[in-house]
């Protein structure tokens, strides 16, 4: 099997799904994205099941590069500060460069809806979330127990559809038109200063 197509395919296949949703993710739709003749999709991933698992783990290997390159390879954000620039580089990520994996991400939740094998396969990441945010919090010396990690965790993903979505109005209302003062602000609420290091 030749990896570097199979990659090619799986971002196509990523931006196709992102562009044009579940009912647009076809094979020919894949092919045409990525300029390979009519069939070669086909030949990698027989199935649609196929090919929605390949996109679902090329979303996934990019979410895991992504963190771990803003993380750095230390133990992560040595403080509030450190992690406050972590979070916002999230927030503006996925506004920004990383708009398609999101866009494809969301549109696999609801294709698992329907498909239980899906929702085993996403679920794992989703709930990992909120541990490894609670790790950040640890790291930064702020309280980290799991309803702290579970507000921090749910306020991100809730950002995430006015991110993508959002008019400068609603991003203005929602205080996202300034990532750096939302994650601030964001970590004044769950972790007021004062409250004590991690337990």
């Amino acid at each position: 099997m030749n990896h570097d197509r199979r990659g090619r395919l799986c971002d196509a296949a990523m931006g196709v799904l992102a562009e044009a949703g579940g009912r647009g993710l076809t094979h020919r739709a894949v092919d045409a994205a990525a300029g390979v003749p009519v069939g070669t999709t086909k030949n990698y991933f027989p199935t649609r099941d196929a090919l929605l698992r390949a996109v679902a783990e090329r979303c996934l290997e990019r979410y895991r590069e992504l963190s771990e390159r803003l993380a750095g390879s230390g133990p992560g954000p040595s403080g509030r500060a450190e992690l406050a620039t972590f979070l916002a580089d999230l927030l503006r990520d996925v506004a920004g460069p990383g708009r398609t994996r999101v866009l494809a991400y969301l549109e696999l939740r609801t294709e698992a809806g329907r498909r239980p094998w899906l929702t085993d396969l996403l679920d794992p990441i989703a709930a990992s979330d909120f541990a490894a945010y609670g790790h950040l919090l640890a790291a930064a010396g702020l309280p980290a127990g799991e309803d702290r990690a579970r507000a921090l965790t749910l306020a991100l993903h809730g950002a995430v559809p006015h991110l993508l979505a959002g008019t400068p109005h609603t991003l203005a209302a929602a205080g996202l038109d300034d990532p750096d003062a939302f994650a601030h602000a964001l970590l004044a609420t769950v972790c007021p200063e004062g409250s004590g290091p991690a337990a």
